[in-house]
């Protein structure tokens, strides 16, 4: 078991706190009609002294192989949880660079990142994909096109961070900018900017289906300004905070899916987020 949450944590006490006062809560009701006797009164004691520990170390353990937690965000369920998100229903979003590359040869899109396992797996006639791109119209506004005719190795047209594509049942959205050697990069503003554009994309875009999107954090992007080591679950509180602060909301039945993916995971204390966002 991967320890997530410290033994002495304050939430951990918080919630044994309330077990506690609900098995006290009960107990006092039942001792009003029923007296222990005298030579039990010692035994009682140390019974429910072992049974208050027994309490907080399955609290303890709980919180630390806590596998989904959901969350009410104005009236959107989110549900946040480890997973494969091409297995998931509903709309899936896959994150691609400001120029919607298809080239994927481990330099500009990597074989093992989410839009390289896209273009391999589910939509590998590059060609075609690429011209569902530029001739989507939607995404082809002029509001979205920062620069046309870019001279680079790849996509031409770079496109406002944010900007997104639906095709069949996926979603793909320019998440990463790109400096002159090909290398994703983002400045924490940058960051946060894409995420409240992305909102406003997938308000447009969902239909009233469910949507699944992966913690935005591009394992090859570099984030700029002191922000190099931020860590995993930070970037997810500011995916939530951005949710719910922007003017998406999600009509049941459709939900939010936040999926997390191996090893990352671990990294994830969902039961101090839940006590959070709850």
């Amino acid at each position: 078991m991967k320890i997530k949450v410290k033994f002495l944590d304050k939430r951990i006490r918080q919630q044994f706190s309330k077990i506690v006062a609900t098995v006290s809560a009960v107990l006092s009701a039942i001792l009003i009609f029923c007296e222990i006797p005298d030579e039990w009164k010692i035994t009682s004691g140390i019974i429910f002294l072992v049974l208050l520990l027994v309490i907080y170390f399955v609290v303890w353990v709980y919180a630390n192989r806590l596998a989904d937690t959901s969350l009410s965000i104005g009236g959107t369920s989110v549900q946040i949880k480890k997973g494969d998100i091409f297995r998931e229903e509903g709309l899936k979003v896959i994150p691609f660079n400001e120029y919607f590359d298809t080239i994927v040869d481990d330099r500009i899109i990597g074989k093992n990142s989410l839009n390289g396992q896209y273009i391999i797996n589910i939509f590998p006639d590059v060609d075609k994909l690429s011209k569902r791109i530029k001739e989507d119209k939607d995404l082809n506004i002029p509001e979205n096109i920062l620069c046309k005719n870019v001279s680079r190795e790849g996509g031409t047209t770079k496109y406002k961070l944010g900007s997104s594509i639906e095709i069949d049942e996926y979603v793909l959205t320019a998440f990463s900018k790109f400096n002159n050697k090909n290398e994703a990069e983002l400045t924490m503003s940058e960051y946060i900017n894409f995420l409240l554009q992305f909102w406003n994309e997938i308000n447009r875009v969902y239909a009233q289906k469910s949507v699944t999107v992966p913690v935005f954090r591009s394992g090859i992007t570099r984030f700029k300004g002191g922000f190099n080591k931020i860590e995993i679950d930070e970037l997810l509180n500011i995916m939530l905070w951005t949710f719910r602060i922007s003017e998406t909301r999600f009509k049941y039945p459709a939900k939010l899916t936040i999926v997390i993916y191996g090893d990352l995971f671990d990294k994830i204390n969902l039961f101090s987020l839940q006590e959070e966002l709850d």
